[in-house]
């Protein structure tokens, strides 16, 4: 007679299955909140605040100015979503002084030019969550995302497998972006 297979081998639970189930297991440090600032002040965490010190290829950077900077989201809604910050920790998009408000702006804009050149997007969300309530992630630093968008990129992956399908490792995006990112001369 032979031994019933485990609940896991029964499940598919982590085994090959011939696409029955696409696991993310990496989303799990960004459902726990790993890497989330502790407080609201840049000392507390904050990953805006700690990536300009890194390389761009590290710190996923995509172009830097003198007071804003771009960066690949660790966490995209679709291949290509990237997010530009000021250097400065500041919450409120009423507080940016007027360099901070041009460069962000004119960020947005040279993002979007390298986007369509890169992948060909058709279209974009462009927008910023203030606050928690808002939806923000990372309330205490304030972000603008640029999400490329495709026609009939929403499909069943995120609908109902919960999870989304990028053709690209973030490395290669933020070459490929950090390429194609207009001169800002």
């Amino acid at each position: 007679m032979e031994e019933p297979e485990s609940r896991v081998e029964q499940a598919g639970a982590g085994v090959p299955d011939n696409f029955r189930r696409l696991w993310t297991p990496h989303r799990m440090a960004y459902i726990k909140g790993e890497n989330k600032p502790t407080g609201s002040d840049a000392g507390d965490g904050c990953p805006f605040c700690v990536i300009p010190g890194m390389s761009d290829e590290d710190g996923l950077i995509v172009a830097r100015g003198s007071v804003v900077y771009a960066v690949l989201n660790l966490y995209p809604y679709n291949s290509g979503h990237l997010m530009v910050c000021p250097y400065r920790h500041v919450a409120d998009y009423a507080a940016l002084d007027e360099r901070e408000t041009v460069e962000l702006a004119s960020f947005t804009q040279q993002a979007l030019t390298a986007l369509r050149k890169v992948s060909g997007a058709q279209g974009f969300n462009v927008g910023m969550n203030l606050g928690m309530v808002a939806g923000a992630g990372i309330a205490a630093h304030l972000h603008q995302h640029v999400v490329p968008r495709w026609g009939g990129d929403t499909n069943f992956m995120p609908v109902v497998g919960q999870t989304r399908v990028l053709p690209e490792l973030l490395r290669e995006t933020r070459a490929l972006l950090a390429e194609a990112w207009p001169s800002s001369e």
